[in-house]
């Protein structure tokens, strides 16, 4: 395997763990900010206000979106494994 190759790879990975993990941080900022705009308007400082619904919202995203991300896992971790006999 040369520098290239192994530079390729990585950068797949990188870039695979991004895609996967997009989704849920993208949800979790969003929830997050109208949140915390809707405690800044409101004055309330209550801290479950804040985690409880950017759970639900993950878990909701996870559900919509985890049969995806399992997929695009499973096809890269596939292509990975039939890559070892031409690593040397």
């Amino acid at each position: 395997m040369t520098l290239g190759e192994a530079t390729s790879l990585l950068r797949e990975g990188i870039l695979q763990v991004l895609f996967l993990a997009a989704p849920m941080l993208l949800t979790a900022l969003v929830v997050g900010l109208v949140i915390a705009i809707l405690q800044a308007t409101t004055s309330i400082q209550e801290q479950t206000l804040t985690f409880v619904p950017k759970m639900i919202a993950i878990l909701l995203v996870l559900g919509f979106l985890g049969g995806w991300m399992f997929s695009s896992l499973g096809d890269y971790t596939v292509r990975l494994f039939r890559m070892i006999p031409d690593m040397r």
